[in-house]
């Protein structure tokens, strides 16, 4: 599978840079920072909920 390199990462952020500025380019990061980390919590409150409902479902049922 193919991995930038150093050169092709500096050549994106250019294009990025000139596309969305450096004002908008903070907030772009922001809300990706933002949007990661609501990803994982909920990734998360998942991995909790996955085991209690695996307990119940092992309960003997009357």
């Amino acid at each position: 599978m193919w991995a930038p390199g150093l050169g092709e990462l500096l050549i994106i952020f250019a294009i990025v840079l000139v596309m969305f500025g450096g004002g908008k380019l903070a907030g772009v990061g922001k809300s990706l920072g933002t949007a990661i980390s609501e990803f994982k919590q909920a990734v998360n409150e998942d991995k909790k909920e996955i085991p209690a409902e695996e307990k119940k479902e092992d309960a003997p049922s009357e």
